[in-house]
């Protein structure tokens, strides 16, 4: 089997970083739904409560913000990939040594990063 192309590489890197962007977007959305139920359960002295359920909420907040400090780097990550991804693209054509198939997957995944990229600037 013949070694991945330095695009077949960029493509999956770029692919990888979104993946995991939204793995976090997720796991983001789990850990506010948590905290919101726990601080509900708290305010309505449910039965349910633990004793420490104020030390699980502390820990849920920490846990959170080292989510959401997770989300520059990645970004940062992912903007990196994306350019490299966007070099290969170039040489490639110009070389004309990728495949038609391995160039459209590259466009793909070069389109899902810069999609990420504008939300990010938007969000700034």
């Amino acid at each position: 089997m013949a070694p991945p192309t330095p695009l077949a590489i960029a493509t999956q890197a770029v692919n990888r970083l979104v993946k995991e962007e939204s793995y976090y977007h997720k796991e983001q959305a789990n850990q506010e739904k948590r905290i919101k139920k726990l601080e509900e359960d708290i305010e309505n002295n449910s039965p349910d409560l633990d004793s420490n359920a104020e030390y699980i909420l502390k820990q849920e907040k920490t846990a959170l913000d080292e989510t959401k400090a997770m989300f520059g780097p990645l970004r940062k990550r992912i903007a990196d990939a994306v350019e490299k991804l966007e070099e290969q693209i170039a040489i490639s054509e110009s070389d004309g040594t990728g495949s038609e198939e391995e160039l459209k997957k590259a466009k793909e995944a070069l389109a899902s990063g810069q999609k990420l990229a504008a939300e990010e600037q938007e969000e700034i």
